[in-house]
């Protein structure tokens, strides 16, 4: 199962109305593949946020659903992809 690290910056004053936006997404993206997705700021950077969604098993299905909803945000958005090593 793969992993997946979704981050980018956000300007202080879209904070809000993006954090409705990303839970939107993460219901869609849920009932569509099974996967909740969780959001997160870095601690050290309050204007770096990550989506993180785990054990994502039908890829090209996912990547193809977090692509198309992502989008919607309008953000420069970076793409990381792990698999668990044990």
């Amino acid at each position: 199962m793969t992993s997946y690290f979704v981050y980018y910056r956000v300007e202080a004053g879209r904070v809000a109305s993006l954090r409705d936006e990303v839970h939107r997404m993460f219901r869609t993206i849920e009932a569509a593949t099974g996967v909740r997705g969780r959001w997160m700021r870095r601690r050290d950077e309050s204007a770096t946020y990550m989506e993180v969604y785990e054990a994502v098993g039908d890829e090209p299905a996912f990547e193809s659903l977090l692509a198309r909803e992502g989008a919607k945000l309008g953000l420069e958005r970076h793409v990381e992809r792990f698999i668990a090593c044990a």
